[in-house]
């Protein structure tokens, strides 16, 4: 049996998508990263193509490369890969929310805060009206965490533009 790796966040990522989705091509998790958890978690689009060969070499995914055509490589969740995203899963995160937003930074530091804030609005009614479409859609295969995020995304937008609308009036 491989041996065991340390799992970041990133494998954890691929390892959930693959156990939501299937089968994937490194590209297909990145669209899939984009369309999702890419909205709260940051990572370099370049992990999503290193790290599933990396899980594939510690037994936590399969890996299938096509016979013909452009010859991609297609990762499956393996048992291992399942039983390592269940524990992940079962462990309490006590971590506090980490906030790494430009304009709260530059807002301490002393920028303006009417001006800052009509930028902020913008951006911040934008992301609100994405998610606001997204809950109105169909609900799709019932998995209940991707739209408890959602509805923690989009009370965090709310909470952003209410923030910045008293700015921009003060």
């Amino acid at each position: 049996m491989p041996e065991g790796i340390d799992l970041t966040p990133t494998s954890h990522i691929v390892l959930g998508l693959l156990s939501m989705f299937g089968e994937a091509t490194p590209y297909d998790l990145k669209q899939m990263v984009s369309a999702s958890v890419g909205q709260f978690w940051t990572l370099p689009h370049s992990q999503l193509y290193d790290e599933p060969a990396r899980l594939a070499r510690a037994g936590y995914v399969t890996e299938k490369q096509e016979a013909g055509g452009r010859r991609r490589k297609l990762y499956r969740i393996t048992d291992r890969g399942q039983a390592a995203l269940e524990t992940w899963l079962s462990v309490l995160t006590p971590e506090p929310y980490v906030l790494r937003d430009p304009a709260l930074l530059k807002l301490f530091f002393g920028a303006d805060p009417r001006t800052l804030a009509n930028a902020q609005l913008q951006t911040h009614r934008e992301k609100l009206a994405e998610y606001e479409a997204l809950r109105g859609a169909d609900a799709g295969d019932g998995r209940r965490g991707p739209w408890l995020a959602l509805e923690l995304g989009t009370r965090h937008e709310r909470e952003t533009v209410r923030f910045w609308e008293e700015q921009a009036r003060e």
